[in-house]
């Protein structure tokens, strides 16, 4: 095996073990059910050390978690554990990823609009949250609106992954990727401890 088949295949296993963590994360919360997330966006920070490979880490452990709750039924203890997982997931990992990452681009011209589409996502599927908890999760209207938040939620990481990280990573040095990274550790733990299940019905849809 040529050297760069080598690191070829060691990043392939590297992006390959990073996922399968992550989905075995959003698995210890049920055992017992199926995490079906399929194929995923090509990115080139799956597996990397630095702040993009730990934030599409949290991604495939939110996408497990999404594929999860589709194999629940009604009000179960299953439903109502993994929801609220992926609540505080979503909540902890939008709120340190702006401040790891994204109140750093907002200050770079390149970038600024990039961070700003970030955000305002985030406010949205915050916004979808707070309506799903506010409902009643036996009804056949729970999953179809849970639907259009993992299709929202879907959306918005690919677009991360594929386009608003790839512009970031070209605007930022070694030093700040590290920094970054550690900036999100710490939030991440700080913001899940302290998060809210928050119940709001939405006036539109």
């Amino acid at each position: 095996m040529t050297r760069e088949a080598s690191q070829t295949s060691t990043t392939a296993d590297r992006a390959r073990d990073a996922k399968a963590h992550a989905i075995a994360k959003a698995k210890a919360i049920a055992p017992d059910l199926a995490a079906r997330i399929g194929s995923t966006p090509k990115t080139p920070f799956r597996g990397d050390p630095d702040i993009f490979g730990r934030l599409v880490e949290d991604h495939d452990r939110h996408r497990a978690l999404l594929a999860m709750i589709e194999e629940t039924q009604g009000d179960s203890e299953d439903r109502r554990a993994l929801f609220e997982e992926l609540t505080r997931e979503l909540k902890a990992h939008a709120a340190a990823e702006e401040q790891a990452l994204w109140s750093s681009v907002l200050r770079d011209p390149q970038t600024t609009d990039f961070a700003r589409h970030a955000i305002a996502e985030h406010k949205e599927i915050d916004d979808m949250l707070a309506d799903l908890a506010a409902r009643d999760m036996s009804s056949s209207g729970w999953l179809q609106r849970f639907a259009s938040l993992k299709e929202e939620y879907l959306h918005h990481i690919r677009e991360e992954e594929q386009e608003q990280f790839v512009a970031a990573e070209q605007r930022l040095s070694s030093a700040d990727l590290a920094h970054m990274r550690d900036v999100f550790e710490r939030r991440k733990k700080a913001e899940k401890a302290a998060a809210q299940i928050e119940k709001k019905i939405r006036l539109k849809d």
